[in-house]
């Protein structure tokens, strides 16, 4: 296992795009702190996406998302010049120059199609699902266009303007979900003599409500699919439905093993549109909160992956470290599982006078358990046999399926956005980024282990420097005003009124904002309309590409190494469902 230090260099492609399409390519402006945007007509889209994948002045080899947007109810300033009432949004990123890029396209509400990039991106096959079920657009040429989120049963797509929150449709026996794999009734040649085995949706090894379909040939797996939407609540839709600060809370349900980092990513996304300036003590404990969280990601998914296994003293190890973080964090805000503890413009509250003594002494703990872990593990030759070339994904597979974190970093791609694209106090502080070339099960057990230990460099540094003064903005149009100046001036009481009953007015435009979550790239993609309401929020889930890709992994292999598989991946259902 090796570590990368440093960033690559950024490339300006804009020029290339020009060169090749002419007109047809148009960069769109948007927010400093936004990624560059261009646009393109569906006509063009397919030539472009070619174009950016293999061209190596470009070489925007990974898809990180599709966003679907509704804009009939946008600002007359803010609609767009083709007057198409959809839009969508592709997120790449480049391994090879370390930028990212949207490509803007417009689709009419009066035939929502654009063509497939399935062929281009492996990934787009349930992002692009993803928008058909909750937008309606279709994708012409997708292999298996249907509902992926929302059951069979449900009518309409509720991301559209027009759909009523508040409509439910009950999902009968006779909606659920039908796999492939499961509706097949005719005998093939290649699956003779096979079964057909359920995995899941309700499996103490899914660690969660997911559900994944095999046909087996004995003990081999032959041919799989996966499901998910066992979770959706549509997190997209709530979030229309309430002010900037009430969607905190939601944001902590999501990656539910990890918390605070969803909290700190979407606050960031605000802040970045308002363009305020968070005080140096507050993105110091988010940093130092952040990295106990991964840690604590990672031991839940170190932990429970071998008691699959059947390793069950490292349980015991893994969740002691777990607990001990939740009472640092309950003592931070006052809870445990669900924090709410970032806030736009800083956090909630200040932390305990003992925070610094506190965080050394759990960093000593945490050595002491990933030590004791390691020792049972690390060179266990049954850890070897389970995990060494099973549940394996080449780097070249990786990128094309929309890998990051972790997971990527396993399979020989060092991309890490703490060191790529540095916030808060992530280029004041000295780590590596371990990266592995197994791809396998043991390479991404290996990676998690040392990113442990890197988190807890991270925090001993930035404890040691920990600044003081405040722990929030002190913008009253974003942050609520003291409440001695609320009972005793005016301008408090007004400024308390706007923001708690108007929201929080960010300006109007779109923006991507990502960080580094426990599983990979966490990104929120937001458009505002000007009001005190998200006119769209979408969610980038990491784990979101690595379950698609799961049924391609675990062919060819046991039924026991898919278990192994599942939980190196990590897939958390509240994050891959929203």
């Amino acid at each position: 296992m090796t570590a990368q230090t440093a960033a690559q260099p950024a490339v300006s492609f804009a020029p290339l795009l020009e060169k090749k399409f002419g007109g047809a390519i148009r960069p769109e402006p948007g927010p400093k702190s936004d990624i560059p945007t261009v646009g393109c007509d569906a006509a063009t889209l397919k030539d472009l996406a070619l174009f950016l994948r293999d061209d190596p002045n470009a070489k925007f080899d990974l898809l990180l998302d599709v966003v679907s947007i509704d804009r009939s109810r946008l600002p007359a300033a803010m609609r767009p010049r083709d007057g198409h009432r959809f839009g969508l949004s592709y997120l790449l990123y480049s391994t090879r120059h370390n930028q990212h890029l949207r490509v803007r396209v417009g689709v009419p509400e009066a035939d929502p199609k654009v063509p497939t990039l399935v062929d281009t991106w492996p990934a787009a096959n349930w992002f692009e699902r993803e928008a058909w079920d909750l937008m309606g657009v279709t994708f012409e040429g997708h292999p298996n266009l249907r509902r992926l989120l929302t059951h069979n049963g449900f009518v309409g797509h509720p991301l559209r303007k027009d759909y009523e929150a508040s409509q439910r449709w009950l999902c009968t026996e006779e909606d659920l979900l039908k796999t492939e794999l499961a509706a097949r009734t005719e005998v093939e040649e290649d699956i003779f003599e096979t079964m057909t085995l359920n995995f899941g949706p309700s499996h103490p090894a899914t660690h969660g409500t997911l559900r994944c379909v095999f046909r087996v040939d004995g003990e081999k797996i032959v041919a799989a699919e996966s499901e998910c939407g066992y979770l959706h609540r549509n997190f997209e839709k709530m979030a229309e439905e309430h002010t900037f600060t009430q969607v905190i809370p939601y944001t902590d349900r999501l990656n539910y093993c990890s918390p605070m980092i969803n909290g700190n990513g979407y606050a960031r996304t605000i802040e970045q549109m308002l363009g305020i300036e968070v005080p140096p003590r507050a993105r110091a404990v988010r940093s130092i909160l952040a990295e106990f969280s991964r840690i604590m990601d990672h031991m839940v998914c170190v932990g429970t992956n071998l008691v699959d296994l059947g390793a069950l003293t490292n349980f015991w190890y893994a969740y002691q470290a777990r607990e001990q973080i939740y009472s640092l964090l309950e003592a931070c805000c006052g809870a445990r599982l669900t924090s709410s503890y970032a806030r736009i413009g800083g956090l909630s509250n200040d932390v305990p006078a003992n925070f610094a003594d506190w965080c050394r002494t759990l960093c000593r703990e945490i050595e002491d358990e990933l030590k004791e872990i390691d020792g049972l593990i690390t060179k266990n030759r049954i850890a070897h046999k389970r995990m060494r070339g099973t549940g394996y994904i080449s780097k070249a597979d990786a990128i094309a399926y929309g890998f990051t974190g972790p997971c990527l970093r396993a399979s020989g791609v060092g991309y890490d956005v703490r060191k790529d694209a540095p916030y808060d106090f992530y280029d004041e502080v000295d780590f590596d980024v371990p990266v592995a070339d197994g791809g396998d099960n043991f390479a991404r057990y290996l990676v998690r282990m040392e990113e442990m230990r890197q988190s807890i460099r991270i925090i001993e540094q930035l404890v040691k420097k920990l600044p003081g003064g405040p722990i929030v903005s002190d913008d009253y149009r974003v942050v609520l005003p003291p409440k001695e100046m609320v009972y005793n001036e005016m301008e408090g009481l007004i400024y308390h009124f706007k923001v708690v009953f108007e929201g929080i007015k960010v300006p109007p435009g779109e923006i991507y904002s990502f960080t580094e979550g426990g599983n990979g790239e966490l990104g929120y993609s937001l458009v505002s309309d000007g009001s005190g309401r998200p006119y769209r929020l979408k969610v980038r889930p990491p784990c979101f590409p690595l379950f698609a890709a799961f049924e391609k992994m675990v062919i060819g292999g046991m039924v026991s190494d898919a278990v192994a598989t599942l939980g190196t991946l990590n897939i958390i259902a509240g994050e891959l469902d929203r």
